[in-house]
């Protein structure tokens, strides 16, 4: 069952920029600021109450809707921190701030718990190269990642710190790290309260590799970014644990399969919701890929090359050419055939998720070739290249990538 955010909802935002931040200072007296923001006319109204911390640094708060949520059952909490890194303030016209810690969001949360409100923590990673081990797989560029975290996480209690279970949710092509908390239900899934939750960039058009750029490498290598420099990073600084699944749509979905099988033992389960399971399918395929990447004005031969000259490389990003490596752990995919299905506006059709669905199928057959001993299809017939899909596949896949965390119940 789906979940939507009502009045028994709450989410606190925090967004963080990782690297040097300003050096903390002592906190002055808080000073609350309350005022009232209309909406307008059709809109909940909005009061929004504006906490300093230390200098530099603020809270807000925002409560759309009566404060009694008995008085409409459609409003709605929201908490945000807003801190620097080309993130906006919850006041447009306020200046970016930034958090040393948690302490005050914590203390926020609580208190919303002891109202009989859930608090659910939503941070925002901007990760520095020098803030992690080789720090030049993106050539010293920074990216974002956006984190859910779990009830009780606080990895700056260094006594006391916990490593926690992490879902890697991957986007796909022309999105970003924000695309599955904007069009899903994830920040209000409840059985992911005890796992943190890791969205990463991967570029607009990145393909989840490391780009070939005519045999002369370097920037973009998104594949080294993700598994060798942001996974230290979160490890070291924000409590991720080993314990590791992965999944993704479309270009993600190939990038979640890709993962798991070029990095045997990182991740114990893999989900792909439309994805691209074997581009190598024939001619269509390859120049539906192509395509991509060509978006942007890009040169299409930078990603792997081209498909019969650097057909080694095409192979080596091919997840059916690597269904052995899959062999082992668990395994979901999921596609619909393209055609008009009970999530679509009437009339809708899409030619990418044919070729996707007759991709998977290829895929399933290798595994089931190659002796895949926990592989979980869901090929559901009439179904777009779409969002409504692919939260319903999350939270279908949920059970198996759970229990191979060992949330599983």
């Amino acid at each position: 069952m789906k979940k939507r955010l009502c009045g028994a909802g709450a989410v606190l935002g925090v967004l963080v920029t990782v690297g040097a931040l300003p050096a903390q200072a002592s906190a002055p007296a808080v000073q609350p600021d309350r005022h009232a923001l209309p909406l307008g006319p059709t809109d909940l109204p909005e009061t929004r109450t504006t906490t300093t911390l230390q200098p530099g640094v603020t809270l807000t708060r925002i409560v759309r809707g009566a404060e009694d949520p008995s008085h409409d059952p459609s409003q709605h909490w929201t908490v945000e921190v807003s801190i620097p890194g080309g993130v906006t303030s919850p006041d447009p016209d306020a200046p970016p701030t930034a958090l040393k810690d948690r302490a005050s969001a914590d203390e926020l949360a609580a208190e919303l718990k002891r109202d009989g409100f859930q608090a659910r923590v939503e941070q925002v990673t901007t990760p520095k190269a020098a803030d992690y081990a080789g720090g030049t797989a993106l050539g010293g560029r920074t990216v974002k990642v956006r984190l859910l975290t779990p009830d009780g996480w606080n990895p700056h209690d260094r006594r006391h710190r916990q490593q926690w279970p992490t879902l890697w949710l991957l986007h796909g092509c022309c999105g970003d790290y924000t695309s599955w908390t904007s069009m899903t239900d994830v920040a209000r899934t409840d059985s992911l309260r005890d796992v943190l939750v890791v969205m990463p960039e991967a570029g607009w058009n990145g393909w989840y590799s490391d780009w070939w750029n005519h045999g002369e490498g370097g920037d973009p290598a998104w594949e080294t970014f993700h598994t060798v420099e942001l996974r230290r990073l979160l490890e070291r600084d924000w409590g991720a644990g080993t314990n590791r699944v992965v999944a993704g749509l479309s270009m993600g979905g190939q990038g979640a399969l890709l993962y798991a099988a070029r990095h045997p033992g990182m991740f114990k389960a893999t989900a792909a919701y439309s994805g691209s399971a074997h581009p190598l399918l024939n001619d269509e395929s390859v120049d539906r890929v192509m395509g991509f990447f060509a978006g942007q004005d890009n040169d299409p031969l930078r990603v792997w090359g081209d498909p019969v000259a650097q057909r080694h490389i095409w192979r080596a990003h091919d997840p059916f050419h690597l269904a052995k490596r899959l062999r082992s752990i668990p395994v979901y995919l999921s596609c619909g055939d393209g055609t008009t299905g009970p999530l679509d506006t009437p009339g809708s059709t899409s030619a990418l998720e044919a070729d996707f669905n007759r991709q998977n199928h290829a895929l399933a057959a290798e595994l089931k070739r190659v002796g895949a001993r926990h592989v979980t299809t869901n090929f559901y017939g009439p179904g777009t290249h779409g969002w409504a899909y692919w939260e319903r596949e999350l939270h279908a896949s949920l059970p198996m990538l759970l229990r191979a965390l060992g949330n599983g119940h």
